[in-house]
């Protein structure tokens, strides 16, 4: 599996934005597992915050678009292993991510007050280590795409381009948030063709609206560094919507929507599967009406409330997808 950009280069999860600049050994303010990582050894420490592993965020987030394609293809229940494998492979590539985006951006990383604690900035971790954790992570993914038939293997294999030009993306253009987009909803076209055999319109329009979502979603999460890359001139889709930022949200989801239901009318053209999306809907509604871009808790969690939409739009796909 092609390894899975770290999100804007923070990793999922930061916080307000504003960490605290403590410690090197610090565990991150906004870390979801904070006594765990703070019980390792210094190096696996590092190597753990390195590749965002306290952040369980990112995998889901990144996972949940690979069992949506599986579930609406009809294969939850005959092939729930590969759910299981697409798991492993987020957990491990979404990792390979936040350590390649490190990598890539030390220097960067090193000169701005907000990053400068992370493990390779800081020097708790070697360039050298960093790569060699960097190809761990991957050798496990290898392993997830050897349980892949050749057709979906080749396609997981296509994300190799665009994840490794992610990182720069913030640099050359106002909205890294639809790249992002393109690479963090990849797991639906694998998914979609390890069932399927093919990719079809169906899978092509439930990608579609993930991309579509992760804007959103994304868009919700840059409000909390709107300050800090407008200083540093990183380019973010929360800038570029200024006021119209809730109006920008409710558009991509709004557009989501419409396409997943594109989706499941290709699937079952029933009028009632359409029904399967109202949580979902729902769901993603509050999270446009009700946001308040200046405040960053809030933001937050509403961005952290996708882990739970995405199971929302798993269970809407089982419903649609699976045939009794």
């Amino acid at each position: 599996m092609a390894a899975a950009p770290s999100h804007r280069n923070r990793g999922f999860g930061r916080g307000t934005g504003r960490a605290r600049a403590t410690r090197v050994t610090e565990i991150v303010p906004d870390s979801q597992h904070r006594g765990l990582v703070a019980a390792l050894p210094p190096l696996p420490r590092a190597l753990a915050l390195l590749a965002r592993l306290d952040r369980p965020i990112g995998w889901w987030l990144l996972f949940w678009p690979g069992a949506w394609a599986v579930a609406l293809a009809g294969g939850v229940v005959e092939r729930w292993p590969l759910l299981l494998w697409l798991l492993l492979g987020s957990v491990a590539m979404r990792g390979a991510g936040c350590v390649y985006n490190d990598i890539v951006d030390r220097e960067l990383d090193a000169s701005v007050a907000r990053t400068r604690h992370r493990p390779l900035a800081s020097g708790q971790v070697s360039l050298g280590a960093a790569w060699a954790w960097l190809v761990a992570l991957c050798l496990i993914g290898l392993v997830v795409l050897l349980q892949l038939h050749l057709y979906a293997a080749i396609v997981s294999l296509a994300a190799l381009a665009p994840v490794a030009a992610y990182p720069f993306m913030k640099r050359i253009t106002w909205w890294p948030q639809v790249w992002l987009g393109l690479v963090f909803s990849w797991a639906a076209l694998v998914g979609w063709s390890e069932v399927w055999g093919a990719l079809t319109a169906p899978g092509l329009m439930l990608y579609a609206g993930a991309i579509c979502w992760v804007v959103g979603y994304d868009t919700i999460y840059a409000l909390q560094d709107r300050e800090d890359d407008a200083l540093i001139g990183i380019g973010s889709s929360a800038l570029a919507m200024g006021r119209h930022v809730r109006a920008g949200v409710a558009l991509c989801y709004a557009l989501a929507l419409a396409l997943w239901a594109a989706a499941f009318w290709q699937v079952r053209a029933d009028l009632l599967v359409l029904a399967a999306l109202a949580p979902m809907a729902l769901h993603l509604g509050w999270q446009a009406t009700t946001l308040v871009p200046d405040d960053g808790a809030g933001a937050l969690a509403r961005f952290r409330s996708n882990r739970f939409a995405g199971l929302l739009m798993f269970l809407a796909c089982a419903a649609v997808g699976t045939r009794l």
